[in-house]
């Protein structure tokens, strides 16, 4: 269920954030591109600066509330977007879309891996991440469809497929949602009575999640290149999310069902190599995988604005998405094996929190980079990103205890 989950709310958030917004700011409000890279920033701010506390949250009450308290809050904010048009709605829109989707990794990747413990751990973020790749690769596809002069039919199409969500969050297995917040309650009545101050409770809390987090900084033991690693492969992607829309719609003036086209080569060939490489990763480790898949990225992304031809745009695309099916699985594989079992949840929303930083600071850079110096410096930026965290890379495997020790 836990991926039926996240493959409907990366479907909705694909939807939105790579076929909607970019084009409907643009076109339509007239927008600049700088400031729709603010908008689609303000989705990953909101989302990471919740991932922590989530991590710890899930440690303490599982994944169920959480989780459902999360599509709860994506539900808002899609309901923002069908009532409201204003830009500062959509800006709201995109903090809450963020914050409800904040819970989404920790929880799926906690689940997953308290599933299947610490064999097959690449098999295991490959589908894991077939699923993350099908939402967000559909959702934009599908919704291209649907989209009209208004909007109405794709964002009731999105609503629909929320509330579907809330349902199923309703089901997932476990404890009671009552017996999940039982140690909440417990704490609060222990330390303040039943009519204690709120705000000393909260107060409290906070200073706990300080601790845990400290103790968790504490039980990692991992080289200084790792956390610049973090940021640097998510803050490449971000460099792209803005302007990929925009460079295939109106730089290479590709036809709606043309773009759906190279969305839909990119993603399929990811995905099918998603399985492949994660049984490769778990029986030969994670270093060719990745060294390999930066290059490709970089190489790949460092050309892409260089080439005008359609036909060879859409094999650099395919191209892309063999070098990010071979980076994923084993990144993740990598994280993965540096996590104490016992604060899973936490340690998850820790590297989820420094990944999502550069996914922060990429949209905003690059509709700066779009309007001040021109389209290809995103991608060029982009590559050269991939470049040194392939570097960075080889520090950390020229010998594994540098990096665990």
């Amino acid at each position: 269920m836990l991926l039926v989950i996240m493959f409907i709310v990366e479907f909705v958030k694909g939807a939105i954030l790579v076929s909607i917004l970019p084009i409907y700011m643009k076109s339509v409000l007239g927008i600049t591109t700088f400031l729709i890279g603010w908008t689609l920033a303000l989705q990953y701010i909101g989302d990471n600066l919740f991932r922590s506390p989530i991590g710890w949250l899930i440690d303490k009450v599982g994944y169920r509330p959480v989780m459902l308290g999360g599509v709860i809050v994506t539900l808002l904010s899609v309901l923002i977007l069908v009532f409201f048009r204003q830009p500062y709605w959509i800006m709201l829109s995109c903090t809450l879309l963020g914050i409800g989707t904040s819970p989404l990794w920790p929880c799926v990747i906690t689940g997953a891996t308290n599933s299947t413990g610490e064999k097959a751990t690449g098999t295991t973020m490959s589908v894991i991440n077939i699923s993350w790749l099908s939402g967000v690769g559909m959702g934009p596809v599908v919704i291209n469809f649907f989209i009209g002069d208004t909007y109405r039919t794709a964002f009731g199409i999105l609503l629909g497929l929320m509330v579907l969500t809330v349902v199923v969050s309703l089901f997932l297995p476990g404890k009671g949602y009552g017996s999940d917040l039982k140690s909440l309650v417990n704490d609060y009545r222990a330390e303040h009575g039943s009519r204690g101050s709120a705000e000393g409770f909260f107060t409290r809390q906070a200073r706990k999640i300080r601790l845990y987090m400290d103790e968790v900084r504490r039980s990692l033991h991992v080289s200084w290149v790792f956390y610049p690693s973090l940021f640097a492969q998510t803050f490449a992607l971000g460099l792209l999310t803005p302007v990929l829309t925009l460079y295939a719609r109106t730089i290479l003036n590709l036809t709606p069902a043309q773009y759906s086209l190279f969305l839909v080569a990119g993603g399929a060939v990811t995905v099918l190599f998603l399985i492949p490489v994660g049984k490769l990763v778990d029986r030969f480790g994670v270093r060719w995988f990745i060294n390999i898949g930066l290059v490709l990225s970089s190489v790949t992304l460092l050309t892409f604005t260089s080439v005008k031809s359609v036909g060879w745009v859409l094999v650099l695309v395919m191209l892309l998405g063999v070098g990010y099916a071979l980076i994923i699985p084993s990144w993740n594989a990598l994280i993965a094996s540096v996590i104490p079992k016992e604060k899973r949840g936490a340690i998850w929303g820790f590297f989820l929190t420094i990944e999502g930083s550069g996914n922060v600071l990429g949209p905003i850079l690059s509709g700066k980079l779009w309007d001040s110096i021109g389209y290809q410096a995103p991608f060029l930026l982009s590559g050269c990103v991939l470049a040194v965290l392939f570097v960075l890379q080889l520090f950390i495997f020229v010998d594994r205890k540098v990096m665990v020790r």
